[in-house]
């Protein structure tokens, strides 16, 4: 199985990668992990990744644009799975993951449903977030691994590829191991998500909840010179401050406890 996962902090992934398991597993050619610095998908001499949020707000946000073009030419290189894939004409089974607070919870079930696949493409967020773009059109799903706040996606990147190495056949020395231990029986409950008001004003009550979506320059997006446009909502556009706070609230996420 393949590891791909683009971030602006590559070196972070050293350390923990050449020790222990997951060391001798890529040794022993189990898994294969390659991360890609995202700055190498620009195209501005300063490589810069990330933009000043449309309607306001602070910090900053990752930009769309050479997160596809990392994504891209990652699905385009060959490892050991892929080429044997290639002759016997079957298609290569890979999932891109976008690491969000709003994402899916990640938990052994959901690292047993991901082995299933040849190849993780794992996007590791930064700053304030991610355009929003690329959870609707480059990934194929978000995923959280708890409710609480990360300066990046580079810990859930560890955390998903440790859970998921551990369920390939030889990663682990013993294979009693994986069929006895923790979480074996867990079942997924889906928490139902609501927006709840006290005013007409869509104010806040004070609960938690899940950030409206982010989106940064450009303003219109096309992976295909043209034929397709991935555009920022346009109240974001709008100039109108009350119109972008009503927006900002009725696209957050209200969690029900």
């Amino acid at each position: 199985m393949r590891f791909d996962i683009i971030t602006i902090f590559p070196k972070i992934f050293d350390s923990y990668f050449s020790e222990s398991i997951l060391a001798r597993a890529r040794e022993n050619k189990l898994i294969e992990i390659d991360v890609h610095n995202l700055r190498d998908y620009t195209n501005d001499k300063h490589h810069m990744v990330d933009d000043k949020p449309y309607g306001g707000g602070v910090g900053m946000v990752l930009k769309v644009e050479p997160i596809y073009k990392a994504v891209e030419a990652i699905k385009k290189l060959s490892f050991g799975r892929l080429r044997m894939t290639k002759r016997k004409s079957k298609r290569l089974k890979e999932r891109v993951i976008l690491f969000s607070a709003k994402g899916k919870r990640f938990t052994q079930n959901e690292a047993r449903r991901l082995v299933k696949y040849d190849r993780l493409i794992m996007v590791c967020g930064r700053y304030e977030g991610v355009d929003e773009r690329v959870a609707k059109y480059v990934a194929d799903e978000e995923i959280s691994i708890g409710e609480y706040v990360l300066t990046g996606g580079e810990l859930p990147a560890m955390v998903t590829v440790d859970a998921v190495s551990r369920m390939i056949t030889g990663v682990v020395g013993k294979e009693e191991s994986i069929k006895d231990e923790s979480y074996k029986k867990l079942k997924i409950k889906n928490e139902k998500l609501k927006i709840k008001t006290k005013s007409k004003d869509y104010e806040l009550q004070t609960k938690n909840y899940l950030e409206y979506p982010h989106y940064t320059r450009p303003e219109i997006f096309s992976p295909d010179n043209g034929k397709t446009k991935w555009r920022v909502p346009k109240v974001l556009l709008s100039g109108n401050h009350k119109n972008i706070e009503k927006w900002k609230i009725k696209n957050s996420k209200i969690i029900n406890k």
